[in-house]
């Protein structure tokens, strides 16, 4: 499933639609709210959930290439980081649900359209 398909039928408030979110696919859901080890351990092409909004969420999204980025649990986030995912290319998704459920949603999504 393509980042646009997940963004318009997820439900999910889209705060950036990146350019390229036609093309990129997730392949799974990854949760973390620690910065330091989604560094290191967010897959590429992953649906990152998480509750932190902040310049260095989109840092660590860009640096391992995550598919989207959702920000779960209703987190504030603000103009400017709104901003940032645009100029930097970043599709950013924000939805009230808990980060388990957001990520299980991603999941559900990304199997039922394989037929696993």
């Amino acid at each position: 499933m393509t980042v646009k398909e997940f963004a318009e039928r997820s439900g999910f408030r889209i705060i950036n639609l990146a350019d390229n979110a036609g093309d990129v696919h997730i392949r799974q859901s990854y949760c973390c709210d620690l910065l330091s080890i989604a560094m290191t351990r967010v897959p590429e092409g992953a649906a990152w959930v998480t509750v932190m909004s902040n310049m260095n969420t989109l840092a660590v999204a860009s640096l391992t290439e995550a598919a989207c980025v959702i920000i779960a649990e209703n987190a504030a986030s603000d103009k400017e980081f709104a901003e940032k995912a645009k100029a930097q290319g970043i599709t950013v998704l924000h939805t009230e649900k808990p980060v388990f459920d957001a990520a299980l949603m991603v999941h559900k999504a990304i199997h039922a359209e394989s037929g696993i």
